[in-house]
């Protein structure tokens, strides 16, 4: 069945494209935008058919060239990988419906070849989440990230490509690690497939433990670099900062959040969950980055006057949220961990479609400029406010629902500390979003009262509704968590952290 080959065509397909977008736009330039949105729309549709296959038939094994696993590549499907992919590539399609006109304006002379570098991105960033062997996932990792290092430098500033350049250098390290650890791997279990590594490794740790310990430490520091945790998240702020609009939305949303992922999948599949916990105590220490990633980035945040840098920030907090849940090891946790997977993709990517969007229309970043953009720009501080308002974890927001599983998982594994961790990074939110509320609302520009008319002055529709959508999906995927959510993730936790 051509459902079968679904699997490889999320990767392939917008592999293909980005070769293919030079010729779409020799012919006709104006229809490269609507050619990627295409790719990303059928892709999607490719993802959500094998969401469904998974749900119904359990995981998927698609082997490449007919190599049968662990001698040919193999592309595998569980419940997690496959909610990942969806999530990744339904974020990716709502941006870039966003893209167009923000594209058009801060890069006039590159909507070309920063269309390629999306669609290089989208492919490297499936290939992570699909593929089932060990090497490939270096080789997808490269692939995005040379990506990501292009949508950074082309910003409009020299700081853009000063920042492209500090991540290409950090990133280059993190990838170093990871390779040097998929080395180690294959040269004591002399395979490169996920599943077969996991079977073999704990015979070889009794035989070459050594060698075991430093493969994980090697993919928990390049990991570690790749999604951002503090104090590894030093090429964040810039990269997200100084990127154009689109890219810091792309790259916030999805990219740090697939490492995550990838990160997860390394430690409770290829090494497990008896030798991350027990052997090495990996998730102690994690616990405890996690709770200082929380706290400093907030911190960090309150401190900005720049708006993407703040958000920037809070990203960093944000990832601290993420690896509390995996590395409190209980199934409550780890729901809220994959749950915050989806909410600050689709948190953050809203913040940073708003943050476009004020570029776009007025030209500024500095939060004190923004006096009366409530006023003016009334859908957008909207879309903002329902996303702030998750950030900071109000009810009944999707925001608000993973810090409750987080929470609730702290206190089932008795480390209430996490508990108070949790409730001071959301009185810090408060902090540094209402310091925004106050000004886009209650603040207004010099001659300006706040009884006088105000002239509405929004983005293009077809920037303001991807925005809107997504800031009200954090109110209805909060409704739907109660429930309905938590059932979808229960096979993806229990597989993780089987009882």
């Amino acid at each position: 069945m051509i459902s079968e080959d679904f699997i490889a065509l999320v990767v392939v397909l917008p592999l293909m494209s980005a070769f293919s977008v030079p010729i779409v736009a020799y012919f006709n330039k104006k229809l490269v935008p609507y050619f990627v949105l295409l790719v990303a729309f059928i892709t999607l549709l490719f993802s959500l058919s094998n969401l469904k296959t998974v749900l119904n038939n359990g995981v998927i094994s698609y082997t490449m060239g007919g190599w049968k696993p662990p001698w040919g590549i193999e592309y595998r499907l569980d419940y997690l990988n496959a909610f990942v992919s969806v999530v990744v590539i339904f974020i990716l399609f709502v941006i870039l419906i966003y893209a167009k006109k923000s594209i058009e304006q801060e890069l006039p002379t590159k909507i070309v070849p920063y269309y390629t570098l999306i669609l290089l991105l989208v492919a490297g960033l499936e290939g992570l989440i699909v593929t089932g062997d060990v090497f490939n996932v270096f080789v997808f990792l490269e692939i995005s990230s040379l990506a990501a290092y292009g949508l950074i430098s082309v910003g409009k500033s020299r700081d853009a490509l000063m920042a492209s350049m500090n991540y290409l250098v950090i990133g280059t390290v993190g990838a170093s690690f990871i390779l040097l650890g998929i080395g180690y791997l294959y040269m004591i279990t002399g395979s490169l497939n996920m599943m077969d590594v996991a079977a073999i490794l704990p015979s070889a740790y009794v035989e070459y433990p050594k060698v075991v310990l430093a493969a994980f430490a090697f993919f928990l520091v390049g990991f570690s670099i790749k999604v951002g945790l503090f104090p590894l998240h030093t090429w964040m702020p810039d990269a997200y900062a100084e990127a154009p609009s689109v890219g810091s939305a792309l790259l916030a949303s999805t990219f740090t959040k697939v490492m995550a992922y990838v990160m997860i999948r390394f430690m409770f599949t290829i090494f497990g969950t008896s030798f991350v916990i027990s052997t090495v105590h990996a998730t102690t220490i994690l616990s405890w980055l996690a709770a200082i990633a929380i706290i400093m980035g907030s911190v960090l945040a309150i401190a900005q006057t720049d708006f993407k840098r703040m958000l920037a920030y809070s990203s960093v907090s944000q990832i601290g949220y993420i690896i509390l849940g995996i590395s409190l090891v209980n199934q409550i946790a780890m729901t809220g961990g994959i749950i915050h997977i989806m909410n600050h993709g689709i948190m953050k990517a809203t913040l940073f479609m708003v943050a476009g969007a004020i570029i776009y229309k007025k030209g500024i970043r500095n939060i004190n400029d923004f006096k009366g953009i409530g006023k003016t720009m009334p859908y957008t501080s909207f879309a903002f406010v329902l996303a702030a308002l998750s950030m900071i974890g109000v009810p009944p927001t999707v925001g608000f629902v993973s810090k409750w599983y987080l929470a609730l998982g702290a206190v089932m594994a008795g480390k209430w500390f996490f508990v108070g961790v949790i409730m001071l990074s959301s009185l810090l939110n408060v902090v540094y979003f209402w310091r925004l509320f106050e000004i886009m609302y209650f603040s207004f520009g010099e001659g300006h009262h706040h009884d006088e008319s105000v002239k509405v002055d929004e983005v293009p529709f077809s920037m303001l509704v991807p925005t809107l959508v997504l800031a009200i999906l954090t109110f209805v995927l909060g409704l739907l968590a109660v429930y309905p959510l938590r059932e979808i993730m229960a096979p993806m936790v229990q597989a993780l952290l089987p009882v």
